[in-house]
């Protein structure tokens, strides 16, 4: 049986180094045509929004891994992302109501992840926001995560998230709070079964720090810039688009614009908070609500500058305004920093306000029609291009090659 494992690992590295010859990418895939068994593993599939667009690609590169999620409810028009693959899940599945309230069922999800069998597997990937690095491996297998972010609500935004959903106090909270408590200490014995950590941002590096100890390599999740194109005539409004909740502040900024009534501002999307946001504009903002991507598109490439007052672990809008030659006034938290060019840059692509106050906002727009003569649409274009999707895979592939490499040489030691 050792003789079989052995040879194994060097007919597997034989091929990495083989393939490396040709490109990263290819090779990752060609792998697959041998004797490495991969599995992916995922939280939950229900749509299709940032992790998802990270777990596409990584399946770009591993077209052959076996998926396992938590529960997957995908409408039909959404598979082919997963390459219509059959997805392995767990207990909760089937559980009452999961399909609309699979989120509830947080307190049994690290048990859920722990059942999944994937001993068979020589390499193991997590695409991870929540419990997905949980599941179980062996010391010869290579487990790699690939980390959206630590579980926000149990760490560092535990306040913030349990405020929001009235959870702050009472019976209720205390048993929230318990529960909370009881992941973190789970959350954290975990990560030692992680071999290597990849963070979407540097911002997400730091956190993976704090909470683990364990340092991570960063690789900037994939922006599909390719559907968007550049224009560089702009007209006289300002626009944000997103999800109508309550971290993503869109509520500051309407309330921003609407002292500022010579300013045109037009929100696109819905959401919960949708009616609260609604009633606070002026007369110079146009809520259009939800719209299909076409409009989305049609409305960043004409706008002056996107406004962005969200702290996300790393906000691929952001990007996608820059792809169309759009500046972005943004939060001056979070991955912002690392995907817009402030105008201390010498060819800035945005710039930031570093307090989420309606005042801190008004003056960053100030800032930003004094300065419009620095922002060239050809620029912003081409800073969101280095996030492209082949990047993301040319990158991951090159990161998984290297991990393998010392993990086989450990095996060896």
């Amino acid at each position: 049986m050792m003789l079989q494992i052995e040879l194994r690992l060097l007919l597997t590295k034989w091929k990495w180094n083989y393939y490396s010859k040709i490109s990263t990418e290819e090779d990752a895939k060609k792998i697959l045509g041998g004797m490495m068994r991969v599995a992916l593993v995922h939280e939950w599939l229900v749509d299709y929004s940032g992790s998802e667009r990270v777990l596409e690609q990584i399946l770009n590169v591993f077209p052959e891994a076996d998926l396992f999620a938590l529960v997957e409810f995908l409408p039909p028009n959404l598979k082919s992302f997963i390459q219509n693959k059959s997805v392995k899940t767990s207990f909760i599945q089937k559980l009452p109501f999961a399909k609309k309230k699979y989120r509830a069922y947080l307190p049994l999800m690290p048990l859920a992840v722990e059942q999944f069998d994937v001993s068979g597997y020589d390499l193991i990937i997590s695409s991870s926001h929540a419990v997905a690095k949980g599941v179980l491996t062996g010391p010869d297998q290579l487990h790699i995560s690939c980390v959206c972010s630590p579980m926000r609500y149990a760490w560092d935004l535990q306040h913030q998230y349990l405020h929001e959903s009235g959870l702050d106090k009472g019976l209720k909270g205390w048993l929230a709070k318990w529960m909370l408590h009881k992941i973190r200490l789970w959350d954290v014995r975990t990560a030692n079964g992680v071999d290597a950590f990849a963070a979407i941002s540097k911002f997400i590096a730091r956190r993976i720090y704090k909470v683990y100890g364990r340092d991570a390599t960063v690789i900037y999740p994939p922006v599909d810039v390719s559907a968007f194109t550049l224009k560089e005539k702009k007209e006289d409004f300002y626009l944000t688009a997103s999800r109508m909740v309550p971290y993503k502040k869109v509520d500051l900024i309407v309330e921003a614009f609407s002292r500022m009534p010579e300013k045109k501002l037009v929100v696109i999307g819905n959401g919960p908070d949708f009616k609260k946001v609604k009633a606070k504009a002026g007369q110079n903002i146009t809520f259009m609500g939800f719209l299909p991507f076409e409009g989305l598109r049609d409305y960043m490439q004409r706008a002056k500058a996107f406004v962005f007052a969200a702290e996300e672990d790393f906000g691929i809008i952001p990007v996608e305004a820059q792809a169309c030659g759009t500046p972005v006034i943004a939060y001056g938290k979070g991955g912002a920093l690392e995907t817009i060019c402030g105008l201390d840059n010498e060819n800035p692509t945005g710039l930031f306000f570093h307090e989420q106050t309606i005042d801190s906002l008004i003056e960053a727009v100030s800032r930003f029609e004094q300065a419009s003569d620095k922002f060239n649409p050809s620029v912003c274009r081409q800073n969101a291009v280095r996030f492209s999707p082949e990047r993301f895979r040319n990158e991951f592939s090159a990161f998984v090659e290297k991990e393998w490499e010392i993990f086989q040489n450990k095996l060896k030691s």
